[in-house]
Order: structure tokens, then C-alpha cells, then sequence
């Protein structure tokens, strides 16, 4: 008798389980914040609360990554008018940003950290706004669980210890070298916290207290306490205190910005793909790349190249590039820049770029096309090229058990970005090193309160006219491709949310980044090994410059879906964030 527990091949079995609910499902890249979203449920939040307090805790226990010092794009779905709603969560750059005001400090591009690089810290701002226009509980009641453990302590996880880049164990040479705000909290007495340690952030604490206190100052008006709330922080003493350190940098953020910063609700960007509806923010986001490349990809018989395969990935690839190009061309503030943004997304001119895929050979150009003019490509004169949007970010997924969905992707402010505020217990943004200081007719150049491109990108898409999922992930100019290829995923062969998330991924380096300093690598694709050898292989004659990354270092998802039919609630998290000592991502339905 053999006491095997299992004898069948497992190969394909997925990591983490299938996570199935009735009530509710939330993502996010820390258990510590998953626990908050559903605790939040549990006391009759709703998504948007839910992940609203989830957010605040990732900008407490994964700094590495996201902090109030940075930016919040929303997509929002409410159950009752299933409309969706995009949440501009960018920042602003100072009024005093031109690209004379760089030139004269004898900088030829925005630097990449700094006070330079920072623009309006967004995040708190978004959130507000989310909570007040479609949330149902108090900041005081959502901040909780983010004021707990700023006040008591967390402990410190792998990712945010040893990320690489990105952790501590990097970072604390520079910190007590030059930024003695981040020294002070993160290396005290000149020794890094560990692992395991318990971080405490007393500045943040007194914030998050000062903002409750600010809320509670109305007297139970729901709505004007979280506008006392706003006005605390981007007029009050939150805002004197980043005054006076922009100006002791030399730095050209002032209080004027942040009296005068506001977050607007927007009408999102959406596509028609098979019988789903994909939904993601405007140009002044590279989401619209993803749906850029899903209109090119439904030309292609995609299903009968079998996923994964040479034929596949040459041309996802193939096509990523073409949508990337137009990205670098295209993208930018729409309030502030002419976007074409109908005629990127038409599917007249997705299936003249598509046509430009040789199925035998990887193109070596950068191509953006010319939708204005609805031509395949734009003349050779007219083009741009030149500059990496940046790594980092978390994400945060939630549906509650009334259908209501939200997507809200936190990012920046991150601990390598700037030195720490010491009167508030965070960094400002880098944001800012997306802007372009020449050209003067590029599209993202550097101008006064313009909203600078960015990559952070969630993502809500509705399957047969009814609301379906919502899902985004970290990786800078990666996250459209790797969340593209997780859609496809799921359309095309049927797989569910973490078997979609835990398949083998690859992106692409051929385009310029969005961040400093805007390099690109030409025909490199970096893969996962697990694709096999025959595939790596089969890619390299095809002329991609094949790179073979980390196993389990392209993906970073995270996501939840709602069967509009049965209403049973699914969620998957993505085992890279822990393989990669990146965060501890976790998933919850119930």
C-alpha cells in the first residue's frame, strides 16, 4: 500500500489556492493592509472603505514602495449606477516648474530623487476624495488600522528590509550619509532595522492623529470633517513643514502648490475586447498602452498560436513595442496636451499597426504611428524617443458582497526617493523625474501644475455588460504588459485569477522608460526560464535580444472578480512578491 498523500502530477496545480467568497475579496501586497480592507467590510465599510484604510496601511508597513509622499490612481465601480469612475491620483508639479528653473541649476533632465523630483504629495488627497464622494465611514475609522500600527509598531518584513533597490539593507548607507530624516527611522544609532525588528513611525502616527483630531472638529458632518481633513494637511502645518524642507533643499515645491492642489473624479478610457469592456485611466497614466495593445492583439488568432508559445510572445511582444512607441509619442497631461486618444484606441488604426508585426522577425525601430492622421507610421522626422517610467508601486483590490469594486494603485514617495520628512515620517515624491526637459515640443515637458505621465496603473473591466474584476500590480513600464498578458490569460484560455496570475511572464525593455533616464535597450525581452529552453531558443532566432531574469521575478498581480450571475467573489495574489523579497503580498475572500 503506498501512504503517497499524492501521486498525480502537480505541475500545473497553482502556488496559492483559489479563493472563492460570498461577502467579500480583497488583494493587496501586505497581509497586515488585506486584514485591514476586510476588517473594514466587516464593520459595514464598503470597497471603497475598505480600500481606502487598506491603502493607508501600505503606506505604513510598505514605504519601500508607497507612501503618502506619493500617488493614488483609483478605478471605482459602484454596485447601484455600474458606472466607472476614474480617480485622477497623480500629482501636481509646483507652479514654479519650467524647464528654465532645472537649466539654471545646470540640470539637463529632472533628477530621478530629491527635492527637485518631487512634486504635490497625492495620495492623501485621492483618498479623501474616493472616501467622500462613494465611501460610507469616517477617516478616523479607516485611518485605525494605518494609526495602529504606525503608533504600536509592525514588524519589519523581508521586502521592505531587503527589496532590491529598493529595501533598507540598500539604502541605509546613503540614509546616514545624506539624508538623516530617513537615518532617524530607519537606522537609529546608526543601525539598520532588521527583519523582524519592530518599526515604529511616531511622526506618521502624530499625523494620522492630527488629521482624526482635524475630522473630529465638525461635529459629526461626515462630509465637511473630511474636508477639514484635506485642509489640515494641504493648508495647515503638514504643508508648512514641507515648505520650509523644500526650501532649506533649494527645491521648488512651496505651500502655494499644495493650497491650491485638488483631485479630480474623470471619466475613464475603455475598449471593447471579446466580450469584455476594459476600463483604465486617461493618458496622463500609461494604462491606455494596455488597451492600445489589446486592439492591435484581436487581429491576431491568438488561441490558436497556444499561450506561451514562440509564435505568442513574438507577437505580444511585437506589439507592446508598437503601443509603447506611442506611448513615448502620445501620453501626457490631456488637460494640459492635445491627446489622440479616440484615434489611438480606434480599431482602424490598431489594425494598420498590427499589420507592421513581422511573424518572422523582430523589429529593431521605435514606431510610434500617426493616428492623427490615421497612417501606420509617423514620419521619421516628426518622431521622439528617449525616456523609463519606474519601478515600485502596490495595489489594492477590493469587491464587497453589494458588487461594489475599487482598484487603487499607491505608489511613489517610496523610501529611495527623497529623505524622509522627520515632522511627518515620510518622503516626498519622485514623480517629477517623468517630465522631459527638451524637446520643447515633447509632449510631457515640464510646465506649472501639469500632471506628470505615469505608470501606475490599476485597471476594471466588466465581462457580458456586467462589472467584472478589478486588478493592477507594481513594475513600472512593466505593469500594462505583465497585466495584459494576465488578461489574456483568463479570455482566451480560461484560466482562473491566480492560475492567470502565476503563469510564466515576460516584458519587454525596447521603448524608452518613463523614469530617468529614460533608456532603452533595443529588442530586449526578459523572460522567465520556466518558459523552457525551446522557447528561448525559438525567440532568439526570431532576433530578441533574450534576457533571462530571476524565476518568478515578472508579474507582481494582484486581483478580485465578482460572477455577476452566481455573485461568488474570487481573489489571487501573486507568490513573486514574496519570492522576489519584494512584500508579502495576500489575498482574502470570505
Amino acid at each position: 500500500m503506498n501512504r503517497a498523500f499524492r501521486q498525480q502530477n502537480n505541475e500545473h496545480n497553482t502556488h496559492y489556492p483559489k479563493l472563492l467568497g460570498t461577502r467579500g475579496a480583497v488583494a493587496t501586497e501586505h497581509y497586515l493592509s488585506t486584514k485591514a480592507g476586510a476588517d473594514l467590510l466587516g464593520v459595514g465599510g464598503n470597497a471603497v472603505d475598505a480600500a481606502v484604510g487598506a491603502t493607508l496601511v501600505e503606506c505604513v508597513v510598505n514605504p519601500q514602495m508607497a507612501t503618502l509622499g506619493g500617488e493614488c490612481p483609483m478605478l471605482i465601480c459602484m454596485a447601484s449606477s455600474r458606472e466607472v469612475v476614474a480617480v485622477n491620483g497623480n500629482t501636481a508639479a509646483p507652479g514654479l516648474a519650467t524647464p528654465e528653473a532645472y537649466q539654471r541649476r545646470g540640470l539637463r533632465q529632472v533628477p530621478d530623487e530629491g527635492i527637485l523630483a518631487s512634486g504635490v504629495p497625492a495620495t492623501l488627497s485621492a483618498l479623501v476624495t474616493a472616501l467622500t464622494q462613494f465611501g460610507r465611514l469616517s477617516f478616523a475609522e479607516v485611518a485605525a488600522p494605518a494609526l495602529d500600527y504606525a503608533k504600536n509598531g509592525f514588524p519589519v518584513h523581508t521586502g521592505l528590509y531587503a527589496a532590491e533597490g529598493f529595501g533598507i539593507r540598500n539604502l541605509a548607507e546613503k540614509f546616514s550619509r545624506e539624508w538623516p530624516g530617513s537615518a532617524q527611522l530607519y537606522s537609529p544609532q546608526g543601525v539598520a532595522v532588521k527583519v523582524g525588528d519592530l518599526l515604529v513611525n511616531s511622526a506618521l502616527a502624530d499625523l494620522l492623529d492630527h488629521l482624526i483630531m482635524a475630522e473630529k472638529t465638525q461635529s459629526g458632518d461626515r462630509k465637511r470633517g473630511l474636508e477639514a481633513v484635506l485642509e489640515s494637511f494641504y493648508k495647515g502645518e503638514p504643508a508648512k513643514e514641507i515648505d520650509a524642507f523644500s526650501k532649506e533643499r533649494d527645491g521648488l515645491l512651496a505651500r502655494s502648490d499644495l493650497e491650491c492642489f485638488q483631485t479630480h473624479c474623470e471619466k475613464p478610457v475603455s475598449l471593447q475586447f471579446a466580450n469584455t469592456t476594459v476600463f483604465k485611466c486617461d493618458t496622463w497614466n500609461q494604462g491606455p498602452v494596455m488597451l492600445q495593445a489589446l486592439a492591435m492583439l484581436e487581429t491576431f488568432d491568438l488561441k490558436k498560436m497556444g499561450h506561451n508559445s514562440v509564435d505568442y510572445i513574438h507577437c505580444t511582444t511585437e506589439v507592446f513595442k508598437l503601443a509603447f512607441a506611442d506611448r513615448e509619442q502620445y501620453y501626457a497631461d490631456p488637460t494640459q496636451v492635445d491627446v489622440p486618444i479616440d484615434e489611438l484606441l480606434s480599431k482602424e488604426y490598431a489594425c494598420m499597426r498590427s499589420a507592421l508585426v513581422d511573424p518572422k522577425k523582430a523589429s529593431s525601430e521605435l514606431r510610434p504611428g500617426d493616428p492623427k492622421r490615421q497612417r501606420a507610421l509617423l514620419p521619421m522626422q516628426e518622431r521622439l524617443g528617449g525616456a523609463a517610467w519606474g519601478p515600485g508601486t502596490v495595489h489594492v483590490d477590493v469587491i464587497d458582497g453589494d458588487g461594489n469594486m475599487a482598484a487603487f494603485s499607491p505608489s511613489g514617495g517610496w523610501l529611495k526617493s527623497a529623505e524622509v520628512v522627520s515632522a511627518l515620517g515620510f518622503p516626498l515624491g519622485n514623480r517629477m523625474m517623468t517630465f522631459y526637459l527638451e524637446p520643447s515640443n515633447h509632449p510631457n515637458i515640464v510646465a506649472p501644475f501639469k500632471r506628470p505621465r505615469t505608470t501606475v496603473s490599476p485597471s476594471l473591466a466588466f465581462r457580458d455588460g456586467h462589472p467584472w474584476m478589478v486588478f493592477g500590480s507594481m513594475g513600472g513600464d512593466q505593469q500594462d504588459q505583465w497585466q495584459c498578458q494576465f488578461y489574456l490569460n483568463q479570455i482566451l484560455f480560461g484560466m482562473s485569477i491566480q492560475e492567470a496570475i502565476e503563469a510564466p511572464k515576460y516584458s519587454s525593455e525596447h521603448f524608452p522608460g518613463f523614469f530617468a533616464p529614460h533608456e532603452s535597450s533595443v529588442n530586449l525581452l526578459r523572460i522567465e526560464p520556466r518558459l523552457g529552453q525551446e522557447i528561448i531558443d525559438g525567440l532568439t532566432q526570431l532576433g530578441h535580444q533574450l534576457q533571462l531574469g530571476a524565476e518568478w521575478s515578472e508579474g507582481y498581480l494582484l486581483a478580485a472578480a465578482r460572477d455577476p450571475t452566481s455573485g461568488i467573489l474570487e481573489a489571487g495574489c501573486d507568490p513573486r512578491g514574496a519570492k522576489g523579497e519584494v512584500f508579502p503580498a495576500c489575498a482574502l475572500c470570505w
